[in-house]
């Protein structure tokens, strides 16, 4: 084989190996079926969330595999696969899980989540997981929740008393003033 050649294929391995242990989550998908405009939609869609979707032969994907200490992926890597590489955890499933709801034809494998490789049924599981933001939003309701419920029990102490909310503020204010 010539040298330039080998070299180039060793290049390949060792980006996938790093795209492998960089990203949050990896899936891997069967898009045999999928139409070239099917496929430029998944792509954009997974761009405008920040994934990244590669095809790369199926021997350089299983040397790399090797390489990144997941040899149990080497056995989903048949037929034409796609890889998409998600920066956290759940958005590549979602995104692929969601596209794969609408188009039958791309068929969920098996993917890597915080080091482990897992199957479809996980990856379809982590798919139904809020993105990053979302888990966010209900760890700060959760944190919220015993502030706003004290608040209410304050104002309607306040307005058992017969004085409503509002002006209970005020007068507390006139007080302080005073």
């Amino acid at each position: 084989m010539n040298k330039t050649v080998l070299e180039s294929k060793q290049n390949v391995v060792s980006e996938i190996q790093g795209k492998f242990t960089n990203s949050g989550s990896t899936v891997v998908a069967e898009y045999r079926g999928l139409s070239v405009a099917e496929v430029t939609e998944l792509r954009r869609k997974l761009r405008a969330e920040g994934v990244e979707m590669k095809v790369y032969k199926n021997t350089l994907a299983s040397r790399a595999a090797d390489a990144a200490g997941y040899p149990e992926l080497k056995e989903h890597l048949t037929g034409p696969n796609a890889l998409a590489f998600g920066s956290d955890e759940t958005t590549a499933a979602r995104l692929m899980a969601e596209f794969a709801k609408k188009h039958k034809a791309l068929v969920l494998k098996a993917g890597i989540v915080e080091g482990k490789v897992v199957d479809n049924n996980t990856i379809k599981e982590l798919s139904n997981l809020p993105n990053r933001e979302g888990m966010l939003s209900m760890l700060l309701s959760v944190l919220n929740a015993p502030i706003s419920s004290f608040a209410r029990a304050v104002n309607a102490v306040a307005e058992a008393k017969g004085a409503p909310a509002e002006e209970t503020k005020e007068e507390t204010a006139a007080e302080a003033a005073a």
